[in-house]
């Protein structure tokens, strides 16, 4: 119990979303390897359009309480419920690009808002 009050909330969030990929028998954003085949859950931290090639780009920031990852989805320039703070489980092949791991066009699922 005193642990929990001398954890920073960023911290509680992070073990939390730790603890979802456990349960929803995803890996680990931290665990990922380039070119490995994943399935994996978290929380989207930002949503933005940036073209790619001149390509219109959704792009999102993944965060599982390990690490984060970039999830693009290209020719897109929005998709309904990808938004900040919504949770989320992706699937697809993971590529390295500028030293981040990224998932271009992942299979998605959207996690309902709220506890579950």
């Amino acid at each position: 119990m005193l642990d929990r009050l001398s954890t920073s909330q960023e911290d509680l969030e992070s073990e939390e979303l730790r603890e979802d990929t456990e349960t929803a028998g995803c890996v680990r954003i931290g665990d990922c390897r380039d070119r490995q085949i994943v399935t994996v859950t978290g929380t989207l931290r930002t949503v933005t359009l940036r073209p790619r090639a001149g390509v219109p780009a959704l792009e999102a920031e993944l965060f599982d309480g390990s690490a984060a990852l970039d999830v693009v989805w290209l020719g897109r320039r929005s998709i309904v419920g990808i938004e900040p703070g919504r949770k989320l489980i992706a699937s697809g092949r993971i590529s390295m690009s500028r030293g981040r791991r990224v998932l271009f066009n992942p299979k998605y699922e959207l996690r309902p808002l709220g506890r579950e």
